[in-house]
């Protein structure tokens, strides 16, 4: 049965989850599943990952879908820096006694679950990055994202997911985006430079038309992590929404593969 609940961090930030409970499903070895751990992009919530969460736990994975601060029913904060976010992922899994889960993140729910998995790397078995922005290298140019208006599917993807989710654009705290689009405007040589600490079996999902993933600084991140490998979409920037059905066939076997080891 999931439950709902918040857990603070070491700052004091309220950070609110959904759970679904230990499975009882045990894998070939007798041992339960490590747990998914989902992660929304910015302006969310957890509800974008409800579709997903349930075919997950259909197959007997217990899954958390986190409310990143300033998102949702977790509380807001006065800082918005992306350590943070993956500082957060990482403490509601230590607050929870989890020491080994699969992460999935989209866009900066993706960057954070990066974070997270290079701080932590023992923690973060299988790792699945969404259309995150890639960070720029010394030197890049500025961060352009893709001005392509939205196809009439996507808009119509947004437009219901709002009316299901109306939440996430009341809850969301607009003082962050202008933090957030600094953060991207700005070289960030550490994450490069610790991309090798990603210990995670790696998946990266590109989008298409209108994604925000540039594919030059892809091909050196790919590079760089020591066991990761790209899909690519023909949807924009919210795979899991807009192509929901091509997103849980690329994914659903990524994580249930060797679910145990």
């Amino acid at each position: 049965m999931e439950t709902s609940r918040t857990t603070p961090t070491r700052a004091g930030i309220e950070i609110a989850y959904r759970d679904s409970g230990e499975s009882s499903v045990p894998g070939s070895s007798g041992v339960h599943p490590v747990p998914v751990v989902l992660v929304h992009g910015m302006g969310g919530d957890g509800g974008t990952w409800d579709r997903f969460a349930r075919a997950l736990v259909a197959r007997g994975r217990r899954v958390l879908v986190v409310d990143l601060r300033g998102h949702g029913r977790s509380a807001r904060a006065g800082s918005y820096l992306f350590e943070e976010f993956g500082a957060d992922v990482v403490e509601v899994c230590d607050n929870l006694g989890l020491t080994r889960v699969d992460l999935v993140g989209h866009s900066l729910g993706g960057h954070a679950a990066s974070l997270a998995a290079q701080a932590r790397p023992g923690l973060v078995r299988r790792l699945v990055i969404e259309e995150a922005p890639l960070p720029l290298r010394p030197g890049d140019p500025e961060q352009v994202f893709a001005n392509r208006l939205p196809s009439l599917p996507e808009l119509w993807h947004a437009t219901t997911s709002l009316i299901r989710h109306p939440r996430a654009a009341f809850a969301f705290d607009r003082s962050m985006t202008g933090s957030a689009l600094e953060q991207f405007r700005r070289p960030d040589p550490l994450w490069w430079d610790r991309l090798p600490d990603i210990e995670a079996d790696t998946l990266i999902l590109r989008g298409g038309p209108g994604g925000m993933v540039d594919p030059r600084r892809l091909e050196s991140a790919v590079a760089a992590i020591p066991n990761c490998r790209v899909v690519v979409f023909r949807s924009g920037h919210s795979i899991h929404r807009d192509r929901y059905d091509d997103f849980a066939a690329a994914v659903l076997p990524f994580l249930m593969k060797l679910e145990t080891s």
